[in-house]
């Protein structure tokens, strides 16, 4: 650095001027050179280049090759302060804080090999229109110690850095997508933990998983596969923006980190809101497509202190999500663990199923809402397992999707529906529900033919009740095989209509018989401010505009039957009129006759309670009980197990894992008690109800109890009871004999 110390100018001579583009005086015969002519060679070898500042911090010289560089606007950069010229860069070449720099500046340190990008007029965002220096420099003090500038040399490293930049960049960012790759993502994750870790801070993380993204890429192929997937981290990227970071793990799988955030009901409708979006139609190759998507989250540090288990966590959740029927989003909770090894034990139980007789069908009646009278049936498959009971036909027929196993189940359940359906007397109608993966297949309208053969059943008496989902793939062969059906002369309904983003599209498209208002519309449709009135009579009026008939699912309570009927649907499904009957049953009705059945419910629409019975703790004041839960919905629970509470008496349920609610006794009667609910709860995706928020395991870190200690949701409510020595209002009764 010996020439980096003659520009320092200690101990030499002042340096000649040198003008913006011509060299120092050269030298005579036998006498020594100027440096200036050395400096000169040096810069038009290409070596380097030299820029100097004033004692303020601005710019005040650059040299020839410099200038050459940079052009004109290397010109206009003279007398510009030096932090708003050389702006610093991290690896990945990306623009960061000036704060290190800044600070040498400030400080008069040395400059030693930074590397920096050069503010040019025209700022292009163009990354190839940019230019890198490697400056090193030395600050420059006068005899009196004041600080007089800087002097510097500089190096172009535009073309190396450029390639670095993109290397850095495959290496992290995911190339199809441009969205962090699974390496990037992860690191992120990780360093973002744990700093999160020290602050108390959430993080909430959502696995992402699309649904049927594999047809597509199988009917269309794979360069449609990845301009799809290209669309939808463009989505992805619309909704999420900056709060938090989108990446593509690989094949269909993506992953957003989201800091701060641990609102599960926030988090709910944002996943809500992605999976809408997702499932939204898409235009390739000037066909449209509809694909799905489900969604797992798990939150920080409720559910995972590291990168690894927060991931894990929330794989768990996804899969929970899937296993529900897919376009859901399903939060991570301790019972997922088991969950998850008894859904793949079930799978190989499902597979004997059938041959040990534990299938069978029962039968909804679906009635004329204004004659009371049947007007057909639809067929429901029930799984009683020999150990464990009644499996629920969401849990068993996601599982069956999975597989094969839905196309077994499928041709099972068609061929016995006709076959009960021939002996029914009259002409009421059986509906069949039929999976994408069913009636896709290429045997399906042989089965549909072979099953109506066999049973004599007029094909006039078979509905087929299927979904958008059969749509995605090959046109043309779901429209063959629509037309096919058509000719063999059975009716088609489009079932759960409303939930999706294209069904209009394909109303137009397929000749089906009649719509079925899926059940979401229906629930609570009586509630003040509800929209769903409006949309069940714009589905109604399109029915009949179209010369296609109605049915409104999941009817309860009388409310709701008055206005579904009001609003005019043809039929209503729903235990208002009637629970799923076994085949025997169907056939006593029709004994008397043509079946009537009278509408029997609660008068009103109420939240839905779940069954629950399981031991939980109850707070009040100082004191913790121990209570059993035997139901709860959104807004409230019942509970057992204390004696002298009075009405109007404010208490906290400990559900665990860090979930207390807030409510209120609204009735209580020899040992058992009513509450409502203060804040309502919200679903978790798979069947239960969770709190928007939990305590954090930081604050009860910070209260003396160790992270270690809360794995598993042990959050220790229970010392409370101990903090008072006041005697409790409450009777503790005892919890085994009940």
């Amino acid at each position: 650095m010996r020439l980096l110390g003659r520009l320092s100018g200690k101990g030499e001579e002042p340096l000649p001027a040198v003008s913006a583009r011509g060299g120092a005086s050269a030298a005579g015969p036998g006498e020594p050179r100027p440096r200036s002519a050395y400096l000169s060679e040096i810069e038009d070898a290409g070596v380097g280049c030299f820029w100097a500042t004033d004692a303020q911090g601005a710019l005040a010289y650059f040299s020839d090759s410099a200038l050459g560089m940079l052009g004109e606007e290397g010109a206009a950069l003279i007398g510009q302060p030096l932090t708003e010229i050389f702006l610093p860069a991290d690896s990945d070449g990306e623009a960061v804080s000036a704060r290190s720099l800044n600070l040498t500046l400030r400080s008069h340190g040395r400059i030693d090999d930074q590397i920096v990008r050069i503010r040019l007029d025209e700022e292009n965002d163009d990354n190839g229109a940019r230019v890198w220096w490697k400056i090193s420099a030395r600050p420059l003090f006068g005899a009196d110690g004041q600080f007089q500038g800087y002097r510097g040399v500089a190096s172009d490293i535009t073309r190396d850095f450029t390639h670095q930049q993109m290397v850095a960049r495959q290496s992290q960012y995911d190339e199809l997508t441009g969205l962090a790759n699974r390496r990037r993502i992860n690191r992120r994750l990780s360093a973002m933990l744990a700093s999160f870790k020290s602050a108390g801070r959430s993080c909430a993380l959502i696995m992402l998983d699309l649904d049927r993204f594999k047809a597509v890429n199988d009917s269309m192929g794979h360069p449609c596969g990845d301009e799809l997937l290209k669309l939808v981290a463009e989505r992805l990227r619309t909704i999420i923006k900056e709060t938090g970071e989108v990446g593509r793990l690989g094949g269909d799988e993506f992953q957003i980190v989201l800091p701060d955030m641990d609102d599960r009901g926030t988090l709910g409708d944002l996943a809500k809101r992605i999976i809408q979006l997702i499932s939204q139609p898409y235009m390739l190759a000037g066909r449209r497509i509809t694909i799905g998507a489900s969604a797992g989250i798990a939150i920080a540090p409720y559910d995972g202190l590291d990168a690894e288990e927060l991931t894990a966590a929330a794989d768990m959740a996804l899969y929970a999500a899937k296993a529900g029927g897919k376009g859901m989003a399903s939060f991570f909770s301790a019972d997922l663990k088991d969950a998850a090894s008894r859904g793949a034990k079930l799978e190989e139980e499902l597979r004997d199923a059938l041959v040990k007789g534990e299938i069978s069908l029962v039968y909804q009646p679906l009635v004329d809402p204004r004659e009371k009278r049947l007007k057909g049936l639809e067929a429901l498959m029930r799984w009683e397992h020999p150990e464990e009971g009644p499996i629920s036909p969401t849990r068993f027929i996601a599982i069956a999707e999975q597989s094969e196993l839905i196309v077994q189940l499928g041709d099972w359940a068609l061929r016995q529906a006709c076959a009960d359906a021939a002996q029914w007397p009259g002409d009421k109608s059986v509906a069949v529900n039929i999976s994408a993966r069913h009636f896709m297949g290429a045997d399906f309208r042989k089965t549909v033919a072979s099953a109506l053969a066999s049973s004599q059943l007029p094909a006039k008496r078979l509905e087929l009740e299927i979904t958008e989902s059969i749509f995605v793939g090959s046109d043309e062969r779901v429209d063959q095989t629509i037309a096919s059906l058509k000719r063999l002369g059975v009716r088609l309904a489009m079932d759960d209509f409303g939930t999706g983003y294209s069904s209009l599209g394909y109303l137009k498209r397929a000749p089906f018989d009649k719509i079925k208002i899926d059940q979401s519309f229906v629930r609570g449709c009586t509630q003040s401010g509800d929209t769903n009135p409006a949309i069940i009579s714009a589905i109604v009026a399109l029915a009949k505009a179209l010369d296609m008939q109605t049915v409104a699912e999941g009817v309860e309570a009388m409310d709701e039957l008055a206005l579904v009927t009001e609003r005019g649907a043809d039929l209503v499904q729903g235990y208002i009129f009637s629970a799923p009957l076994t085949h025997d049953q169907v056939i006593a009705h029709f004994e008397d006759g043509d079946p009537i059945f009278r509408p029997d419910g609660p008068p009103r629409h109420r939240a839905d309670r779940i069954t629950v019975l399981r031991k939980i703790g109850l707070i009040h004041e100082d004191h913790y009980y121990d209570v059993i839960l035997r139901n709860i919905s959104k807004t409230g629970a019942s509970i057992e197990g204390l004696g002298g509470v009075p009405v109007g008496e404010p208490v906290v349920l400990d559900l665990g894992g860090g979930q207390l609610v807030v409510g209120t006794i609204i009735h209580s009667r020899e040992g058992r008690q009513g509450l409502e609910f203060e804040v309502p709860l919200i679903s978790d995706g798979f069947g239960g109800l969770v709190t928007r928020h939990r305590i954090s395991p930081y604050a009860l870190a910070e209260a003396g109890m160790p992270l270690s200690a809360l794995d598993g949701g042990s959050y220790p409510f229970a010392k409370v009871q101990k903090l008072s020595g006041r005697p409790p209002k409450f009777v503790q009764l005892e919890l085994n004999s009940r």
